[in-house]
């Protein structure tokens, strides 16, 4: 989403937003002297949520429900993103209506814009902020068509409840490119989609780690734990098991990302799986309990996390894990490859230094079981 602030050197309206790794901004009008500071703030407030609640039917959009009719939560979730037809309307009525409709959440972000316009009482500065959220609407359409360049760029750092078959397919070629991630698949990608390419890369990458060092997939998704991130274990888990009897990525990667946008929201979706993880750490304490008395552990004490994922940033998130845990794979097949079978080299690769031509091996061993297994990328 886009955030406004108040450039207060050139007393100046600015638009700021993500572009995956970093932040850009545009100026989008000079702002009127002579106002009280609370109005100009209330008005990059409510820009913000008008943004913020815009860019939810992006990120939530009606497709990604189960329900249709009417009054379901896909008919309310169509009934905002029908609302941006009347978002520039609300804005450059000059005149407050007599009657104003409680509408839907976006109509209310748009009116709440537009009071302030009026108090402002700057036609100049309406028409600038009429024609950003011009662009700003324009972006999120061109979001959802999977076009993430310019100001749609925005998108790399939302979490969706949906992802386009392009987008994930544009997510592969990258990773087909360099397994361990680039730049452009955190910029150029939705997340979400980004994920799910990357589930099933990471698949791939630890079925060779495995053929390689004669461990078990859980064994190779354990050590990412100990190499740095202590959080992914769950997740990295869920996904190979998964995929591992014939699951899809896509089909494993959605429910775990929209599990946690429910979190976030305050909600907990799926009671029977919350049972079984207060079940299993109920377990977990009163074994500790009787091994390990000293701990002191109480079930009031331990701290259970309702999702393996960031609830603020699921989707980059598990795509953060992901990478690593190809990272750690490959870290663990050149510790082990030269102990299980050595690495075939010809006159000229074995000038290279035999870490290089490890890595190159699991690359391409990686590439040729991605390619083996994509049926089940989508």
């Amino acid at each position: 989403m886009t955030r406004y602030a108040i450039d207060c050197a050139r007393n100046a309206l600015i638009a700021q937003w993500s572009t995956g790794i970093g932040d850009t901004a545009t100026t989008v009008a000079e702002l009127p002297r002579h106002h009280p500071r609370q109005h100009l703030l209330q008005l990059t407030a409510n820009l913000t949520s008008l943004s913020q609640l815009c860019w939810r039917s992006y990120t939530h959009p009606a497709s990604a429900t189960d329900q249709h009719g009417p009054h379901s939560l896909g008919w309310y979730r169509q009934q905002e993103r029908d609302a941006f037809a009347t978002v520039l309307p609300i804005l450059i009525n000059a005149r407050q209506p007599a009657d104003e409709p409680i509408g839907t959440k976006v109509e209310q972000a748009a009116h709440a814009v537009a009071r302030v316009l009026r108090t402002l009482d700057a036609p100049q500065l309406t028409t600038r902020i009429t024609t950003d959220v011009a662009a700003e609407l324009a972006a999120i359409e061109q979001a959802e068509l999977g076009d993430l360049s310019e100001r749609a760029e925005q998108a790399v750092a939302l979490s969706r409840e949906d992802a386009s078959p392009l987008q994930i397919s544009q997510a592969d070629r990258l990773l087909h490119q360099n397994p361990f991630g680039c730049e452009a698949l955190l910029t150029q990608v939705d997340p979400t989609a980004a994920a799910i390419a990357a589930a099933h890369w990471f698949h791939a990458a630890v079925t060779v780690t495995a053929q390689r060092t004669g461990l078990y997939l859980i064994q190779i998704v354990a050590t990412a734990e100990q190499r740095g991130k202590p959080l992914a274990i769950e997740s990295l888990t869920d996904i190979t098991a998964a995929i591992n009897i014939g699951e899809r990525s896509r089909h494993v990667v959605m429910p775990l990302i929209r599990n946690a946008l429910h979190v976030a929201e305050g909600h907990l979706r799926g009671i029977t799986d919350v049972q079984q993880r207060l079940t299993a750490a109920g377990q977990f304490i009163e074994k500790a309990q009787a091994e390990h008395p000293e701990l002191g552990l109480h079930p009031d004490t331990v701290r259970l996390p309702l999702t393996p994922l960031d609830p603020a940033r699921p989707a980059p998130d598990l795509l953060d894990n992901l990478l690593h845990g190809i990272h750690v794979c490959c870290r663990l097949y050149q510790e082990h490859a030269g102990v299980q079978r050595p690495i075939a080299t010809t006159s000229d690769a074995g000038d290279e230094p035999r870490q290089e031509a490890l890595r190159r091996a699991f690359l391409t061993a990686t590439r040729e079981e991605a390619a083996r297994q994509s049926e089940r990328l989508l």
